[in-house]
């Protein structure tokens, strides 16, 4: 069937800094897509751990296409309802005492930093900047955002960068502690760093990291962006480890589909911030808002929550079966609904490869890096997609084995 637009016409229109794949989407529903020519998919990839309450959620389309017909834009000269009233839930949800409202997560963690850094030169001084970061983490693709995270393939090129940023091993608390000082202003860390590999936070290092950014008066934020908003089985996974920070990222799920983002913080950090300091057009309008104010509606319910973990359990099981038959996988890791699978050495910098082999098909994956496949599907999946979906995705685990194994032995 030939289609009026096609994966021809990107390289045609489209800066080449992206490379999709040649099936274009066209339709979803729960945790089901179908493409242009009407095959239908399992989704495991969830717009990159997006999608929370997967496609076409009906209660989400009702408060978009509601809000639709009422009001769409204001920016920030006036306020709205669904923003007092979504910033006042994430409030009640979280440690948070003030809420900032950006349109993505890069946006969220760029006024986190700002703010950081604001903070410390106007509580103490100049010389309080540095932020301490790690390696492999991933925050964002502005230019402080990319600088700040630990992979410079992301920001070579594009210099000079942004300075006063130091990176350490991730999960090293000697590191941390030789390095952090009254000269610090911050310590950023993602729970379970996502594009690393999906790799936990030890939590006796993030404990450390709390008490040390205290010794030090540095704050300690949180990038949650693809660990928040049920993900884990918990509301944010910072309730989980038991230690809260000063300033929290959140976006991707937030909206369940539709752009926002935020920055939760506690007054200490907020009251810096005064008139002008920050801002965005876009940021808390009322179409993001209503729609993000009902998926918190949804996702915080506590049943909600068990069945995220119910489904992890239901994952990993199915997945420790597959790997009996084929041995791809060094460790299958993650918690919630963020599951990395590692390849063993025999594969490695194959992910990509087994993802396109499990979109042939027909269940759609992610990769972490060149040797993780991450799955990041709905936190509403129905157990039946669950088994359906992995029995594909055990297909194609087993062609790869087999391609690959051919490849080695030639």
């Amino acid at each position: 069937m030939t289609h009026l637009f096609n994966r021809q016409t990107f390289d045609e229109v489209m800066m080449p800094n992206y490379a999709p794949g040649a099936v274009i989407p066209v339709r979803g529903e729960g945790s089901h897509l179908w493409d242009q020519d009407g095959r239908s998919y399992i989704d495991f990839a969830g717009g990159i751990a997006v999608n929370a309450l997967g496609h076409c959620h009906p209660e989400l389309v009702k408060v978009l296409t509601d809000q639709a017909k009422t009001l769409w834009h204001l920016s920030n000269v006036w306020t709205n309802e669904p923003a007092l009233k979504l910033a006042q839930q994430l409030c009640q949800l979280t440690f948070a005492e003030k809420v900032y409202f950006a349109n993505s997560g890069a946006e969220a963690n760029e006024a986190a930093l700002k703010a950081a850094r604001h903070w410390a030169i106007e509580t103490f001084s100049a010389d309080k900047h540095e932020i301490i970061a790690f390696n492999n983490a991933f925050h964002g693709r502005t230019l402080f955002t990319v600088s700040t995270g630990g992979q410079p393939k992301y920001s070579q090129g594009f210099g000079p960068t942004p300075g006063g940023i130091t990176h350490l091993p991730f999960n090293d608390i000697d590191a941390l502690d030789t390095r952090i000082s009254h000269h610090t202003c911050a310590v950023i860390m993602e729970p379970i760093q996502g594009e690393a590999g999906i790799i936990p936070a030890d939590h006796d290092f993030v404990r450390r990291a709390r008490a040390l950014c205290d010794e030090n008066d540095a704050l300690l934020i949180f990038d949650e962006i693809q660990t928040g908003v049920g993900r884990t089985g918990e509301m944010y996974a910072y309730q989980k480890i038991g230690v809260t920070p000063d300033i929290l990222t959140t976006a991707k799920a937030l909206g369940g589909g539709f752009p926002i983002g935020a920055m939760l913080c506690t007054n200490q950090v907020a009251n810096v911030m005064g008139v002008g300091t920050h801002g965005s057009t876009y940021g808390g309008n009322p179409l993001a808002c209503r729609v993000a104010s009902k998926v918190l509606e949804l996702i915080s319910d506590p049943l909600l929550l068990d069945g995220v973990r119910e489904r992890h359990l239901l994952f990993m099981d199915l997945l420790d079966q597959l790997n009996e038959r084929c041995h791809l996988f060094h460790q299958i890791r993650g918690e919630g609904l963020l599951i990395g699978c590692e390849l063993r050495n025999r594969w490695k910098g194959k992910a990509r490869d087994l993802l396109v082999k499990a979109q042939d098909v027909g269940v759609m994956v992610l990769i972490a890096g060149p040797n993780v496949v991450r799955l990041a599907p709905s936190l509403i999946i129905p157990p039946e997609d669950i088994e359906e979906g992995l029995k594909r995705f055990g297909i194609a685990m087993s062609q790869f084995h087999d391609e690959h194994s051919e490849e080695s032995d030639a």
